[in-house]
């Protein structure tokens, strides 16, 4: 009979089927509806990461093999711009190595600074919102004024900090004009910055279950004690978190090279970021600049790979302890 055929036919179709497989069954109108007026919501930021970051990342890939200089049409020049970076270029050399420096001397010292901080203002102390908000306050302000703030407050004539170690008999260094000190000078200047990390610190420390505390106390344990085995284990979430920008903020230093030392003295603080700036707006050589720009970002994706895959051991998760 026609039925029992359509009917066989139906049941043979289905066996062909893949377990779990189902027809897809047409969309709705009011879930077409429903998906257009989504792609309409999102359509002014993906029209915006289009224009402002994945064009700009392409075209800056294009660029770094060509010669290109503002006035005259890009030039193909293959391979050159990176062997030149390589084998001839010595500043390149030379803000690679203050970089790393910094990094070296800045990530741990910030780290440990706002780790440090943060567990001073988690007390329940009288007017510690008063005092979280003065350390936060660096953080709200231009990075050019707190720049120019220090210049003045380190200049070794008549800056404020030579001249009250001159009123106890201190001579003080020449800070961010000499070689020796300037790049330290940097270090101590984004230091004072460091509001921002004790802030997310101190939201982890607040995540931070009491009772393991009370189960501390109640075995005797003291302050390093409780640090050691209980504050940081439970904290290395909101450390990995602070590694990773950190790190990346750390390769970007840029406005207080710009503002205080313009690279010097002596290329003491030839940051490289501020390096590829003055390659591209002030020698205008945008695709050298370009390609100078993708061996950082190569660099710093390097680095952030190097931290996300040893952070299975030393990370703890709260949640897979519990599995």
């Amino acid at each position: 009979m026609p039925w029992a055929s359509s009917s066989s036919q139906d049941k043979e179709k289905s066996d062909r089927m893949a377990p779990g497989q189902h027809t897809q069954k047409p969309m709705s109108r009011m879930a077409r509806r429903e998906a257009i007026e989504g792609y309409i919501g999102i359509s002014p930021w993906l029209l915006g990461f289009l224009l402002f970051m994945a064009f700009p990342i392409l075209a800056s890939l294009t660029l770094s093999f060509t010669d290109w200089r503002i006035t005259v049409a890009p030039e193909w020049v293959g391979l050159r711009n990176y062997i030149r970076m390589f084998t001839a270029d010595r500043e390149f050399y030379q803000s690679l190595r203050v970089t790393f420096i910094y990094v070296a001397i800045s990530l741990p010292l910030n780290l440990i600074v706002g780790l440090f901080l943060s567990i001073l203002l988690n007390t329940k102390a009288p007017a510690m919102g008063f005092f979280r908000t003065l350390f936060y306050l660096p953080v709200v302000l231009s990075g050019v004024s707190v720049s120019l703030m220090w210049m003045w407050m380190l200049q070794p004539d008549y800056g404020l900090v030579n001249s009250l170690l001159a009123n106890v008999g201190i001579q003080g260094p020449q800070w961010f004009w000499h070689p020796s000190t300037a790049l330290l000078s940097v270090v101590l200047m984004n230091l004072w910055r460091v509001g921002g990390s004790v802030i997310i610190y101190l939201a982890g420390l607040q995540n931070i279950p009491p009772h393991l505390y009370e189960a501390a106390d109640m075995d005797g344990a003291g302050f390093w004690s409780k640090l050691i085995n209980v504050t940081i284990p439970m904290l290395t979430p909101t450390i990995f978190f602070q590694l990773v920008m950190e790190l990346i903020e750390a390769f970007r230093v840029f406005t207080a090279v710009y503002v205080i030392t313009g690279g010097g003295p002596v290329g003491s603080t030839l940051f490289y970021m501020f390096y590829m700036f003055r390659t591209a707006f002030v020698d205008f050589q945008m695709g050298y600049a370009s390609a100078l720009a993708w061996v950082i970002s190569v660099i710093i994706m390097g680095f952030t790979f190097l931290v996300f895959r040893s952070s299975t051991l030393w990370v703890y998760y709260e949640s897979e302890g519990k599995n």
